[in-house]
């Protein structure tokens, strides 16, 4: 391990240009569950995965808004872990240039770090469905939930059956195609887009680098894979 170390932290000094991918498992240790383990049993009687669709947005408007505010309740709970502030540290000092994220809970930013590419949108603001104007989260709690234009104020996160951002999209193949090195952290890489910026990263030249607790579908494309490890606790050892 201490030889993966040292591989990690050599990469880190030759490259001009690092780019962090992260999933959920950056955001698990911070206590926050992944919803998809049906948060802490409270959607054992139920599909989050349906809740967490268009279809349930339009024909169960109750259950997609008890479902997402209890999402914000919970991650309004938690905090940044020593990972993101680690992160945060590294790009103001110009050792990291971007963060692409799969998560929606806002703790990158939250921890100090600006560039932030959010795939999956944010739990941080809502917004119209219609006029798109962007709205506090609070207000999607508090249950004020028309907007004038008359359109239905959501949280700003993708949604099963929508696609993904296009903005944020371009954004996060245009700092992939830059990246002379590439840090997985916490993702399977089991679903698509994130799936496609390894092999992006790779055929422009990055080095490759995965961090996950399990093995991951692009393992064989990596130039160094570690396993096994919590995030907050390599990243510390790394910034030593």
């Amino acid at each position: 391990m201490e030889d993966q170390i040292q591989s990690l932290k050599q990469m880190m000094e030759k490259s001009n240009y690092t780019v962090i991918f992260t999933g959920a498992g950056m955001s698990t240790e911070s206590g926050l569950p992944d919803f998809r383990s049906a948060s802490a049993g409270i959607w054992n009687d139920q599909n989050p995965m349906i809740l967490a669709s268009t279809e349930a947005m339009k024909d169960n408007r109750y259950g997609f808004i008890e479902f997402y505010q209890h999402r914000i309740e919970i991650a309004e709970k938690y905090k940044p872990n020593i990972g993101h502030e680690i992160l945060a540290k590294w790009e103001q000092e110009g050792k990291l240039k971007a963060i692409i994220t799969q998560n929606v809970d806002g703790f990158h930013q939250a921890a100090g770090c600006q560039n932030v590419i959010e795939l999956h949108g944010t739990l941080r603001t809502c917004h119209c469905s219609e006029c798109e104007t962007i709205f506090p989260i609070v207000r999607f709690l508090e249950e004020r939930l028309g907007c004038e234009c008359g359109g239905f104020i959501r949280p700003s996160v993708v949604l099963f059956g929508e696609k993904l951002p296009k903005k944020a999209l371009v954004q996060a193949v245009n700092e992939t195609k830059k990246a002379e090195l590439y840090i997985v952290l916490g993702s399977s890489l089991s679903i698509s887009p994130a799936n496609f910026f390894p092999i992006e990263a790779k055929e422009n030249g990055a080095k490759l680098v995965i961090i996950n607790m399990e093995p991951t579908e692009m393992d064989d494309l990596a130039d160094l894979v570690i396993h096994q490890r919590k995030i907050g606790e390599l990243l510390r050892e790394l910034n030593h």
